[in-house]
């Protein structure tokens, strides 16, 4: 009697640890998956690698126009251009500060490189919302919270547009553009209630076109050229144009609108014109290995338990 009492309490003994057991395993999965699935606590490195530096960046040229008798183009950030060596319209008529230009020079390549990568990258992510067809800033799409939003081919953007980030310190706006981006004169992008990993791209197929007087926020990378009409701004982001030119007509563009906001109070919350987060972020080495164990000490204990 007295060995059968001692064995059920061995037993007993034996699934009370091992319940403990379980819920150490399930907190370090747990734990895990929170660093698999909110990467910006585990890195904020951006996705634009070395071309965060740049507020503006082509292909083939850089051109700067001047259409009135005051307005000047002013660049805050790196200016770059390559495999093309053409940087036209500066001094008087555009100022870059807060950086220096690049004419086909190592800075500008590894620029590019990254830049094409980056591309690449934010094209190949699954879309949350098909926006085929939507004109942004329109009834009903005048403020949009974080995601993936994907269009097959056009994108247009007519009246204000708000991006609203929700106080989330993990959140991106990501836009997937199949062929061209327009504005329309005077419409803008707002953004809000964002942190210093707030990200905001604008993938494009083809060209970007920026309208008169458009107040403008995100990078803009262009898989062609990027044109901003006369008095469009970019105050928090940038443009690229990947394998084209890009073409400015007495433009603000700021890639760090903490440091220069050009007078307007607008805010990129510290996050380095809207690039301080990564838009497809990769688990560290140590994050999976910790999933990994966790997965697999899992299976191996619901085996033990069963078989008990």
């Amino acid at each position: 009697m007295r060995n059968i009492y001692r064995e059920m309490s061995q037993i007993l003994d034996e699934r009370i640890v091992s319940k403990i057991k379980c819920k150490f395993l399930i907190l370090f999965v747990v734990a895990a998956l929170t660093a698999l699935l909110y990467p910006h606590l585990v890195s904020a490195t951006s996705i634009l690698g070395s071309a965060q530096s740049f507020a503006v960046l082509g292909h083939e040229t850089v051109t700067n126009g001047h259409s009135a008798p005051n307005p000047t183009t002013q660049i805050y950030g790196n200016l770059g251009v390559t495999p093309g060596t053409s940087v036209t319209g500066f001094y008087p008529d555009g100022t870059v500060s807060g950086g220096t230009i690049h004419i086909n020079d190592g800075v500008s390549q590894l620029a590019l490189a990254d830049a094409t990568t980056a591309y690449n990258t934010i094209a190949g992510l699954p879309f949350v919302y098909d926006y085929t067809g939507v004109v942004l800033g329109s009834a009903g799409y005048t403020t949009l919270t974080p995601g993936v939003y994907h269009f097959d081919s056009t994108a247009q953007l007519t009246g204000a547009l708000t991006l609203d980030f929700q106080g989330n310190p993990n959140a991106d706006f990501i836009f997937q553009i199949g062929s061209t981006l327009t504005t329309a004169s005077s419409s803008s992008v707002n953004v809000i209630n964002g942190n210093s990993l707030s990200g905001v791209y604008w993938q494009v197929g083809s060209s970007a076109t920026l309208g008169t007087d458009t107040i403008f926020a995100g990078n803009i990378l262009a898989l062609a050229s990027v044109g901003l009409d006369p008095r469009a701004e970019i105050l928090c982001g940038r443009a690229f144009a990947l394998t084209g030119a890009v073409t400015l007509t007495d433009n603000l563009i700021s890639n760090n609108n903490t440091a220069e906001d050009f007078g307007s109070g607008r805010s990129d919350f510290g996050s380095y014109g809207f690039s301080g987060g990564s838009a497809a972020p990769v688990p560290e080495p140590s994050t999976m290995l910790l999933l990994g164990s966790g997965l697999a000490g899992l299976v191996a204990f619901r085996k033990r338990f069963k078989k008990a």
